[in-house]
């Protein structure tokens, strides 16, 4: 592993920053004496974290092996999850049938799902929100803002990428619609979206120095060991880039903002392979680790 990772773990009950640097886990504290701040705080200042850091490689003896650290999430409050809607061909193509990949969709598509609610960290437990049984599951890359950025063009949108995570946007489909509704208001986000647990994150952020290119990464997610999802973000409609400046344009981001980019084909929905209880989830991303989630 080149580099470090950037993650949150637990020592006797209290969120702690801290770093993987070989298989190996130290207190942002150890590394820099006096530095006790969240991992949001780092992100205010990355610039400067990320320096400091690299300035201790390779880190000092001491820390402890991965195995017996718990990590949270990284980010325990992210200050807004923006999660792209249908935003690789190949999910595309699975829910409308076929698409025609000369007409791409002019701008990217968001919405919004809650942070302190929703995020939970690797090897987590998440219930079915009541009233679902359609609980589906979306793995995603997640890019996660290291400097204000307003009015970004996408030339330079790499420039205000701290680093890249792995995200699980959970659905609860069957709380999608709500027909008692007018049709400008049939659609309930909070229901299906934002329910406690819905947003698994983690293991750790992996700095953008340490990834060669975003776009190129294999995507993967399997349920009890069975592949459900198997792409490459090569397979995105709208890049990266493209969605950071398109929402710069909209709002101003801000360090330890974390953008969804999108799923890949092979979500439950179409087929009605739903998650089960007992059912474990792992999702992967070349490079940036992996993620599993327990369901209830």
């Amino acid at each position: 592993m080149k580099g470090y990772r950037l993650l949150t773990m637990d020592v006797d009950g209290v969120p702690t920053p801290g770093v993987l640097i070989g298989g190996r886990v130290h207190a942002v504290e150890d590394l820099l004496p006096g530095c006790r701040q969240p991992v949001i705080d780092l992100l205010r200042d990355w610039d400067r974290t990320h320096e400091v850091i690299k300035s201790v490689l390779p880190a000092p003896l001491g820390g402890a092996p991965l195995a017996d650290v718990r990590l949270l999430a990284p980010i325990l409050h992210p200050g807004a999850i923006f999660c792209a809607g249908a935003n690789y061909w190949d999910h595309v193509e699975e829910m409308e049938g076929s698409v025609d990949r000369t007409r791409r969709p002019r701008d990217p598509w968001f919405f919004v799902k809650t942070s302190a609610h929703s995020v939970i960290e690797d090897q987590a437990t998440v219930s079915r929100p009541r009233g679902s049984e359609a609980l589906d599951y979306e793995v995603e890359l997640g890019v996660v803002i290291g400097r204000e950025a307003r009015d970004i063009p996408t030339q330079d949108a790499l420039g205000v990428i701290a680093g890249y995570t792995i995200i699980n946007d959970l659905s609860a489909r069957d709380l999608m619609s709500r027909p008692d509704r007018v049709p400008a208001m049939a659609y309930d986000w909070v229901g299906q979206k934002c329910f406690d647990g819905a947003a698994p994150l983690g293991p750790w952020i992996t700095p953008a120095e340490y990834v060669p290119d975003c776009h190129d990464l294999a995507i993967r997610l399997s349920v009890n060991g069975t592949v459900k999802q198997d792409s490459t973000t090569a397979n995105l409609i709208h890049d990266v880039y493209e969605q950071i400046a398109w929402l710069s344009h909209q709002l101003t981001l801000r360090p330890g903002d974390v953008i969804a980019t999108g799923t890949p084909a092979g979500v439950g929905m179409p087929r009605q392979d739903y998650l089960q209880s007992g059912d474990i989830v792992l999702a992967e991303i070349s490079g940036l680790g992996s993620l599993t989630t327990h369901i209830a």
